[in-house]
């Protein structure tokens, strides 16, 4: 029995924003795909996420990626790039550079890596074209990097045009719902070699989020706040799984 340790770190796409669960907390892909492996294999396996909304790229690397990998593990996870792509002035080709420092620790530490994109929001977003001109730049950034790495684990969610349809998204447009998380965990679960539950890659039903004025009084105004007043919405946040949770097969 090969023991497995995996370990996640990020922004708000790999904690879980949007996949709000009844007592408040987010679960979240990464959650989703951790139980989902120990099912698969038939045995607990160790998980930990260090992901914390609202970071950027270089932020994400500099705090969470040597502290997870003290962890010892055998998989680490990792995304970025997502709210370096809503500021102002973006430099893509730096993002992506946080790719190849985290596939070179990896290598150093013998860690598998995990590496993903990640979903598509631009089609019902305020300035949705910039928006996907920056992701199509990232992605194909990122790419060329790991393009001879063939043991890197890919989870492209970014090209997934189902992923981009609103049924998979929460309420403010740029977080995915409960529906998105599970058909990333199914994709993360297909690129290490298991078959998901196939319900995981439809979307159940939900209903219509505000729209017209109350969409962005309720979501952009606030993000809009948060930009002028140099706030993030992961400040005074912890990881929510700094060390190892057991995930044992239901």
């Amino acid at each position: 029995m090969t023991a497995v340790r995996f370990v996640a770190i990020g922004d708000s796409f790999t904690e879980g924003v949007g996949d709000e669960l009844p007592d408040g907390r987010v679960r979240g892909w990464a959650d989703i795909a951790a139980q989902g492996w120990a099912d698969a294999v038939g045995h607990p396996i160790q998980y930990a996420n260090f992901a914390v909304r609202g970071k950027l790229a270089w932020p994400i690397v500099e705090e969470q990626l040597e502290p997870a990998l003290a962890l010892g593990p055998t998989h680490l996870s990792f995304n970025g790039g997502g709210n370096d792509m809503l500021r102002p002035r973006t430099d893509v080709e730096h993002i992506a550079d946080t790719f190849s420092r985290v596939l070179r620790r990896c290598d150093e530490q013998g860690v598998a890596l995990i590496l993903l994109s990640g979903a598509n929001p631009a089609g019902q977003l305020p300035m949705g074209s910039l928006i996907q001109r920056r992701g199509d730049e990232l992605s194909a950034a990122v790419l060329r990097r790991i393009a001879e790495r063939h043991d890197v684990i890919r989870a492209l969610n970014w090209p997934d045009r189902e992923l981009s349809s609103g049924a998979y998204w929460s309420d403010d447009r740029l977080h995915m719902n409960a529906n998105g998380h599970h058909r990333v965990a199914a994709r993360v679960l297909h690129a290490l070699g298991f078959e998901p539950p196939a319900e995981w890659w439809s979307p159940a039903e939900r209903t219509a989020g505000p729209s017209g004025l109350a969409y962005y009084r309720q979501h952009v105004g606030p993000w809009v706040k948060r930009r002028i007043t140099r706030t993030s919405s992961g400040d005074g946040r912890a990881a929510k799984h700094p060390t190892w949770v057991e995930r044992i097969p239901q």
